[in-house]
């Protein structure tokens, strides 16, 4: 089985078009699951998720409510009540072609990590550039990868299937308010091996708002965040095995470019 966790605050119609997206999956429905995390709020909202579910009784949607807001709190939720052999991640405010499932579960195995095309669009729908489609045009074409040879596709876990092995008890890091995705799959790394790619036509399709929480901070708030984020990579990569130094050099330098773009 695979688990879909989509962590969700607030949801605007957006969250529909995401639930949708998979409503209209190819892969057997008994195959895969959803588990949707409604975090630092309520109601109406739980309501309108509970109302979804009925309507939808093919899918296997499990809900959850936590006070406690944020998105990594609820990716942890999500992950502790995940039955799958598989893990996914995806955006409440992001969606994904038909085959998206069924063609990442092909390759997908216990060493190596499915990775699917990605697209980003903005508010009006038109389709932009995005650094991950470039990196997605560099790297599928020379087939299944050593995961370290493939990092820009690693800075977050969407688009991705991930074994439940690789992960284990690993969880993201609620005490980080950016670069926590990218914190979070340097910590997995070390049991990564592998990333495969599908073809074009399964379609991670990326929703970029205004306001991101870089924005949302001062520079001194920013540069607080990611001296911690190089710390916690620093201790992870000295005090465990198996980790690749290009990747974590590669995570520093990522948070201190953080802190002078800014």
């Amino acid at each position: 089985m695979i688990s879909i966790i989509i962590p969700t605050y607030k949801p605007q119609d957006y969250l529909w078009q995401c639930l949708d997206s998979f409503a209209a999956q190819t892969l057997d429905k008994q195959m895969w699951e959803l588990i949707v995390v409604l975090n630092g709020c309520s109601e109406p909202w739980f309501a309108q998720l509970k109302a979804y579910q009925a309507a939808h009784p093919q899918l296997q949607i499990q809900l959850y409510q936590t006070d406690e807001p944020g998105v990594s709190n609820a990716r942890n939720i999500g992950l502790d009540h995940a039955k799958g052999e598989y893990i996914g991640f995806i955006d409440d405010d992001d969606h994904v072609s038909p085959t998206y499932l069924e063609d990442l579960a092909k390759l997908a195995s216990p060493d190596t990590i499915a990775a699917a095309y990605t697209i980003a669009f903005d508010e009006t729908q038109d389709f932009i550039p995005y650094y991950i489609e470039s990196a997605y045009q560099e790297y599928a074409p020379k087939g299944v990868l050593p995961y370290y040879q493939a990092r820009r596709y690693f800075s977050g876990p969407c688009m991705k299937l991930i074994h439940r092995d690789i992960i284990g008890d690993r969880r993201f890091d609620t005490r980080f308010r950016l670069g926590e995705d990218t914190l979070f799959m340097f910590a997995i790394s070390n049991r990564m091996n592998r990333v495969a790619f599908t073809d074009t036509r399964a379609v991670y399709y990326r929703r970029m708002r205004p306001g991101s929480a870089s924005h949302r901070m001062t520079w001194s708030q920013v540069a607080h965040n990611c001296i911690r984020l190089i710390a916690q990579y620093t201790r992870i990569y000295t005090q465990g095995k198996g980790y690749h130094l290009s990747f974590y050099t590669t995570r520093v330098l990522a948070a201190l470019h953080t802190i002078i773009s800014q």
